[in-house]
Protein backbone atom coordinates (compact mmCIF):
# COMPACT_ATOMS: atom_id res chain seq x y z
CA UNK A 1 0.00 0.00 0.00
CA UNK A 2 1.42 3.39 -0.97
CA UNK A 3 2.26 6.09 1.53
CA UNK A 4 2.59 9.83 1.20
CA UNK A 5 4.61 12.44 2.99
CA UNK A 6 2.84 15.78 3.06
CA UNK A 7 4.81 18.84 4.12
CA UNK A 8 3.40 22.31 4.64
CA UNK A 9 6.21 24.78 5.05
CA UNK A 10 6.92 28.47 5.25
CA UNK A 11 10.41 29.11 3.88
CA UNK A 12 12.33 31.54 6.08
CA UNK A 13 15.79 31.13 4.52
CA UNK A 14 15.73 30.49 0.76
CA UNK A 15 19.46 29.81 0.47
CA UNK A 16 19.42 27.08 3.12
CA UNK A 17 16.24 25.63 1.61
CA UNK A 18 17.96 25.27 -1.77
CA UNK A 19 20.82 23.42 -0.06
CA UNK A 20 18.36 21.13 1.69
CA UNK A 21 16.39 20.42 -1.49
CA UNK A 22 19.54 19.45 -3.38
CA UNK A 23 20.48 16.97 -0.64
CA UNK A 24 16.99 15.61 0.02
CA UNK A 25 15.94 14.70 -3.53
CA UNK A 26 18.49 11.89 -4.06
CA UNK A 27 17.70 10.51 -0.60
CA UNK A 28 13.97 10.47 -1.34
CA UNK A 29 14.65 8.61 -4.59
CA UNK A 30 17.01 6.12 -2.89
CA UNK A 31 14.10 5.02 -0.68
CA UNK A 32 11.76 4.57 -3.65
CA UNK A 33 10.10 7.95 -3.18
CA UNK A 34 9.06 10.45 -5.79
CA UNK A 35 7.95 14.05 -5.69
CA UNK A 36 4.35 14.53 -6.85
CA UNK A 37 4.15 18.23 -6.01
CA UNK A 38 6.76 20.66 -4.81
CA UNK A 39 5.50 24.12 -3.95
CA UNK A 40 3.17 24.54 -6.92
CA UNK A 41 0.23 26.90 -7.22
CA UNK A 42 -2.69 26.12 -4.89
CA UNK A 43 -6.37 26.88 -4.88
CA UNK A 44 -7.55 26.56 -1.28
CA UNK A 45 -11.30 25.84 -1.23
CA UNK A 46 -11.88 25.25 2.49
CA UNK A 47 -9.69 26.23 5.42
CA UNK A 48 -11.58 26.12 8.69
CA UNK A 49 -8.91 23.95 10.32
CA UNK A 50 -5.76 24.76 8.39
CA UNK A 51 -4.47 27.24 5.83
CA UNK A 52 -1.58 25.72 3.88
CA UNK A 53 1.40 27.85 2.91
CA UNK A 54 3.64 25.82 0.58
CA UNK A 55 2.89 22.15 0.04
CA UNK A 56 5.21 19.34 -0.92
CA UNK A 57 3.80 15.86 -1.63
CA UNK A 58 5.96 12.75 -1.90
CA UNK A 59 4.86 9.21 -2.69
CA UNK A 60 6.56 6.08 -1.35
CA UNK A 61 5.80 2.40 -2.05
CA UNK A 62 4.78 1.84 1.60
CA UNK A 63 4.56 3.41 5.02
CA UNK A 64 7.61 1.38 5.98
CA UNK A 65 9.61 2.98 3.14
CA UNK A 66 8.42 6.48 4.07
CA UNK A 67 9.32 5.89 7.73
CA UNK A 68 12.68 4.37 6.75
CA UNK A 69 13.45 7.46 4.68
CA UNK A 70 12.51 9.88 7.47
CA UNK A 71 14.41 7.93 10.12
CA UNK A 72 17.49 7.21 7.99
CA UNK A 73 20.72 8.58 9.45
CA UNK A 74 21.48 10.30 6.14
CA UNK A 75 18.15 12.16 6.24
CA UNK A 76 18.39 12.95 9.94
CA UNK A 77 21.79 14.52 9.18
CA UNK A 78 20.25 17.04 6.75
CA UNK A 79 16.95 17.56 8.59
CA UNK A 80 18.33 20.41 10.74
CA UNK A 81 19.07 22.33 7.54
CA UNK A 82 15.37 22.19 6.61
CA UNK A 83 14.33 23.10 10.13
CA UNK A 84 16.63 26.14 10.02
CA UNK A 85 15.29 27.13 6.58
CA UNK A 86 11.57 26.79 7.28
CA UNK A 87 8.72 26.38 9.71
CA UNK A 88 6.88 23.22 8.72
CA UNK A 89 4.51 20.44 9.50
CA UNK A 90 5.23 16.97 8.10
CA UNK A 91 2.91 13.97 8.12
CA UNK A 92 3.20 10.45 6.80
CA UNK A 93 -0.13 9.29 5.46
CA UNK A 94 -1.10 5.75 4.50
CA UNK A 95 -2.61 5.74 1.01
CA UNK A 96 -4.07 3.42 -1.54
Amino acid sequence: MAAYILVDGLVTDAEKMEQYKALAKPLVESFGGEYLARGGAMSVKENQRWTPTRLVLLKFPSVAQAEAFYNAPAYQAILPLSQQASERTLVILEGM
